[in-house]
């Protein structure tokens, strides 16, 4: 049972997906929008929304293993799983704009949540963990990433003004709200089940947090990236993506660390590196390719890179 109702929130994640692209990307075009903006802002919302839930459920019950992994594993899952598939779908030209701001901004995130809370370390009492004190600052920090957006938004306003919107405005609201509602809950079904799975299998909360639950909170990313990719809509390919791994480094884990203090294990500051070195692929990948676009190429090596590090994470539980 568990493994057909997690076929059916699978399921929910795809149509999710879909409703959410065409609703956005008319969005888009309609106003004159930069497509990007809406990657970074409207589709990377509805699909961090499985993260935000999942983290604050697990603060709020005391199992901060869960929800630390879960952010970290889905941004893991995000770069290298997420942009590699949807790579392999089509190959993405991705915008200087991205390549010199977004991405580093992403970096500089995995860098001060990383900061934040080894911040311990330097004092007499070396207990780790994400205050919220630290997660003030992290909700900070990420203001001003929506205030760089909306700072894009403007400069970019008619950037897309020849695109004509597939849908009217109405409808397009219709199919964003139910995309993100099924995004949702599709999410939270995928992850109930899986973790149902896991448990059977008496997996600990900090493996399930990096793998079950990060990819299951992933899913979303996985299903708008790839269907973007697949509809030639690689500003909100690449925009959900980087815009999902702000949303969660900033956005869900300084909501959490707001609301509960969250103790941190010496052992994630490995994952945190992992989010630096993913990220740093992409610049990478990026500055080698003669048209600044992420090939197929580059795709099989991040799905690769990924379930190596998944064995590693398998293997170290």
């Amino acid at each position: 049972m568990d493994i057909l109702l997690l076929g059916v929130g699978l399921l929910l994640l795809l149509i999710g997906a879909e409703l959410l692209i065409k609703g956005a990307s008319s969005v888009a075009s309609r106003f004159g929008v930069s497509a990007l903006v809406v990657g970074l802002t409207i589709v990377s919302f509805g699909t961090s929304l499985p993260e935000m839930i999942v983290s604050v459920i697990a603060g709020l019950r005391g199992s901060a293993d869960l929800a630390i992994a879960n952010v970290i594993g889905s941004n893991i899952a995000n770069i290298l799983l997420v942009l590699g598939v949807a790579v392999i779908v089509r190959p993405l030209p991705v915008r200087e704009s991205t390549v010199v701001s977004e991405i580093p901004f992403s970096l500089t995130a995995a860098l001060l949540v990383g900061f934040l809370a080894n911040a311990a370390l330097f004092s007499p009492d070396p207990h780790l963990s994400i205050s919220r004190l630290d997660g003030a600052i992290l909700l900070f920090f990420f203001c001003l990433f929506m205030l760089y957006v909306y700072k894009v938004a403007r400069e970019k306003k008619h950037l897309d003004h020849n695109a004509k919107p597939t849908i009217n405005t109405w409808l397009a609201i219709v199919y964003i709200s139910l995309g993100i509602l099924c995004l949702y809950f599709g999410g939270q079904w995928v992850v109930e089940r899986a973790i149902g799975i896991a448990r059977a299998w008496g997996v600990g909360d900090a493996l399930i947090g990096l793998t079950v639950v990060a990819l299951g909170t992933s899913s979303p990313e996985i299903a708008a990236s790839a269907v973007a990719a697949y509809r030639q809509q690689a500003d909100i390919a690449v925009g959900n993506v980087i815009g999902s791994s702000i949303f969660n480094l900033l956005w869900v884990l300084g909501i959490t660390a707001s609301i509960v203090e969250l103790p941190f294990e010496v052992i994630n500051n490995t994952d945190l590196v992992m989010v630096i070195v993913s990220s740093t692929l992409i610049i990478l990948a990026l500055v080698t390719s003669r048209s600044s676009t992420l090939l197929r190429s580059h795709g099989v090596l991040f799905v690769t890179l990924y379930g190596v590090y998944l064995t590693y994470v398998v293997h170290r539980g």
